[in-house]
This record gives C-alpha cells, sequence and structure tokens, in this order.
C-alpha cells in the first residue's frame, strides 16, 4: 500500500454529563461513516488547534452550545476506508457551560440526542463497542460522581 495516501486524524469526544445522565447523540442518515449510530458529540481537530479549542468548536458547531472541557479520561485508535485512514479519539469530560442552555442539533451531522443513565449504555452501544467500553468507563471513573 502507498504510504502518502495514508491519513491520520485526531479526534475530541465529549462525555457530556448532567444529573446523573450521559449526551450521546444520533449520526445523522446520511453521513457516509456510520450513519444512524449512536456517539460521543466531538469531531476532528482542525491543524493548529488545541484538543480543547477543537473540542469546543465541534460542539458549537453540531449543537450550539458552550461546554466546559475537563480531563481527558480514555483514548482509543480506529482505521477505516480500508486502512487508508487511522483515527485517534480522545474522550473527555465536559459540563454544560449554563446547565439550562438550548441544544440547537445541525441536522446534516446528527438526527437526534438523548440523555442516558449508566444503565443504558447497551441499549446504544454493542458490547464490544469501543466508544461504548469509553462510556463505561467514564461512569466509572467520573470525578465527584455525586452528579
Amino acid at each position: 500500500m502507498n504510504n502518502d495516501k495514508k491519513i491520520q486524524k485526531i479526534t475530541a469526544c465529549a462525555f457530556i454529563h448532567k444529573d446523573g445522565k450521559l449526551f450521546i447523540a444520533r449520526r445523522a442518515d446520511t453521513k457516509k461513516f456510520l450513519p444512524g449510530k449512536y456517539e460521543l458529540p466531538g469531531g476532528h481537530i482542525e491543524f493548529g488547534e488545541t484538543m480543547i479549542e477543537g473540542l469546543k468548536r465541534e460542539i458549537m458547531e453540531e449543537f450550539g452550545f458552550e461546554v466546559i472541557v475537563g480531563e481527558p479520561f480514555y483514548v482509543f485508535t480506529y482505521t477505516r476506508d480500508n486502512y487508508t485512514v487511522h483515527s485517534i479519539e480522545v474522550d473527555y469530560f465536559v459540563t454544560l457551560a449554563n446547565p439550562n442552555q438550548n441544544i440547537e442539533l445541525n441536522t446534516e451531522d446528527h438526527s437526534e440526542y438523548r440523555w442516558i443513565t449508566q444503565a443504558e449504555i447497551l441499549n446504544f452501544f454493542e458490547v464490544d463497542d469501543e466508544e461504548g467500553c469509553a462510556i463505561k468507563k467514564g461512569f466509572e471513573v467520573l470525578p465527584g460522581k455525586n452528579w
């Protein structure tokens, strides 16, 4: 395989928690990669951005609200497009800057969102799904767990 056709992407995703629940979003059915799949919100970091700047930008673009980004708690990698794209995902603990903010869903990116409990993880993620594993870990190690 020709090395100059391979791409590496860095992705930051948000474990947005509020009142014992986690914010997840369903990818739009028109998306090329994983259409209709639930995920932690976030996206690719642009060249020159910090991880936190990129994550805040992605949340604002996709959902129209501001967040406070905490510490990273999970990292994993995956390949796609016949092993030509290698992605590194870093998941962060995140809270809403204003708990009463309205969510303005960008329908080009996501078709719906939900607030789920720890008990509902397997309703939205397969047992061996790496993002589901990140979510399980997030619920287990969340600082101050009295939310």
